[in-house]
């Protein structure tokens, strides 16, 4: 179930991708959505679609969108930290 909270987080920044059109969340939204489709991919693979491990909160939030949400982090720094360099 850890494709569960990258849908989720796809879901909500689509919809705020809506009313704001913001370069950075809009990257943040693609990358949710290819999170979601690795993890329901990966789990139809492995024929564990539906299966719910014992440590549920470790399959729910430590998954791929801590991973996603980092990654997102370090562009979105790197891209503003080199236009402030680049425009000095």
């Amino acid at each position: 179930m850890c494709y569960a909270v990258p849908t989720a987080g796809a879901i909500v920044t689509s919809f705020m991708l809506s009313k704001n059109k913001s370069p950075e969340l809009g990257k943040l939204n693609l990358l949710l959505w290819g999170g979601a489709m690795f993890g329901v991919i990966d789990h139809l693979w492995n024929r564990e679609l539906f299966l719910i491990s014992p440590d549920i909160a470790n399959d729910l939030f430590l998954g791929i969108t801590l991973s996603i949400t980092a990654v997102w982090a370090i562009l979105v720094f790197s891209a503003r930290y080199s236009r402030r360099v680049i425009l000095k």
